[in-house]
């Protein structure tokens, strides 16, 4: 008990004093005007105030990453609160707030555009693709799990299937509308739910007399799958995540401040790794064992049933309903916030307005028809490998953000630190992954570690040659 609440004033810590430290490297400036003041257009650039911004971007990032990847990570044992914390403070908060500041600094651009600015040409074209297929995968991961959700509690008549096409109409609309019009208005309040459901949970274990176990570094998975690097793919949302990246440049198009960004950037992921924390906590002292936990998921049908339980268990039907309700709506706004980011990455590297609603369907429809086709792809496979294409976007942000801070002089370490072992965490699962390469780790781990020290190494060797001759705008 003492670790987790040690974990929740470690993340407190990590925003109210790093977070200063990654601002100040960047030179957030208040007297700068932002895109939503320069640009607004009424669809996309609109000023919004920063409580709701906040709130907004903490339900975008969300998704089911801080409640099922922290669940599915939980089965590693405590040492999982380790990643969370470390992940959220020196990882998640720096790639967060950097990618969206970034995105402000360079009038909203998506982040593709922004990784080219400062990697090069032939980044941005790979990222151009690499991010539209992210954002594709995640509305549809952010399909299927509500559905199942909606369909457990409804009427038999209300399947799947019909569920889905709801999702689908709804995801149509609010990649359509302007972002004040619907995720404006909504958003803040799914996100206070949220925030309240996780509350809830944390006060049902600590005052239930559920024990909480203290960190340990030893590998209590039930099938003993190894912790590297495989539970740094499975809690992502809940540490770092490439696809906040993807969304950060939607409120980008919205705060009227730089000096808002530390808030809504670097702090919504301080509070989705809180959330995060505490549905891992949560999976481990309700079941009593990681070896429970891992049995009764592998019955019931994984981490939706976990959360049916702990939440019908700890809140009482209505509560448990209402945190259902939540869970369904994490997965929901970032889908559909996905392939709103989708339009906006397809539309800035086309240079193709989006202010009338011609131009939105013509990117929107072939989107969703290709959205509608990866619905009938088993999950699981999907889920998985969306799992490595977030944390290797996630990889290349980074080193896209610390190639700024050098280009600047400032300390471009607390970027690329996390870039490092973001490199080697990727390409270390690729190499060992059942939809990889199926190598051995005793080849994987030592090359996953050279090409990390490789990539740094050229890292430094670009920055040193740029920071000589850059005409790039800083």
């Amino acid at each position: 008990m003492v670790s987790f609440f040690l974990s929740i004033v470690a993340l407190l810590l990590g925003y109210f004093f790093y977070s200063k430290v990654v601002e100040k490297a960047f030179g957030a400036d208040n007297n700068i005007k932002t895109p939503a003041v320069r640009l607004e257009d009424g669809v996309d650039f609109v000023k919004m105030p920063a409580w709701k911004i906040f709130l907004i971007q903490f339900l975008n990032i969300a998704g089911t990453g801080p409640i099922f990847g922290a669940i599915a990570g939980a089965l590693w044992g405590p040492v999982a609160f380790l990643w969370i914390v470390l992940g959220s403070i020196f990882a998640g908060g720096v790639h967060d707030y950097l990618s969206g500041m970034l995105s402000v600094r360079h009038d909203g651009a998506s982040i593709p555009e922004v990784v080219g600015k400062y990697l090069g040409p032939g980044f941005k074209n790979f990222m151009r693709f690499f991010s539209v297929i992210v954002l594709i995968l995640v509305g549809v991961v952010f399909i299927t799990t509500p559905a199942n959700l909606l369909a457990s509690l409804t009427p038999a008549v209300l399947d799947v299937k019909f569920w889905v096409y709801v999702i689908f109409a709804y995801y149509i609309l609010a990649t359509l509308l302007p972002i004040d019009k619907l995720i404006g208005k909504v958003y803040p309040i799914f996100g206070i739910c949220l925030l309240i459901m996780a509350i809830g949970v944390s006060g049902g274990i600590i005052f239930g007399g559920y024990q909480i176990p203290e960190i340990t570094l030893a590998n209590l998975h039930p099938k003993n799958l190894p912790i590297w690097p495989l539970m740094f793919i499975s809690i992502a949302c809940g540490a770092i995540s490439g696809f906040h990246s993807t969304q950060s440049p939607l409120m980008a198009r919205c705060i009227t401040n730089e000096k808002q960004g530390r808030s809504i950037f670097y702090g919504a992921m301080i509070a989705e790794g809180i959330v995060a924390l505490i549905w891992a906590a949560a999976a481990i002292a309700f079941f009593g064992s990681t070896g429970e936990l891992g049995a009764q998921m592998t019955a019931n049908g994984g981490q939706g049933w976990v959360v049916s339980t702990i939440s019908n268990t700890l809140l009482g039907k209505i509560g448990g309903a209402l945190a259902i309700l939540g869970v369904v709506a994490c997965p929901v706004t970032s889908g559909d916030t996905a392939f709103r980011s989708a339009r906006l990455t397809i539309a800035d590297s086309l240079k193709f307005k989006q202010g009338s609603i011609k131009n939105r369907l013509m990117i929107t429809i072939p989107l969703f028809i290709i959205g509608f086709i990866l619905t009938k792809i088993d999950f699981n496979i999907l889920w998985r490998y969306f799992a490595w294409s977030n944390q290797t976007l996630a990889m290349i942000v980074l080193w896209a953000a610390a190639m700024y801070l050098a280009l600047r002089k400032q300390i471009h370490w607390i970027a690329t630190i996390p870039a490092v072992f973001m490199t080697a965490v990727s390409i270390t699962y690729i190499l060992v992954a059942p939809e990889g390469l199926q190598l051995s780790t005793s080849f994987a781990y030592p090359a996953g570690i050279a090409v990390a020290i490789g990539a740094l190494a050229v890292f430094l060797m670009a920055a040193n040659k740029k920071s000589k001759n850059s005409d790039i705008a800083i």
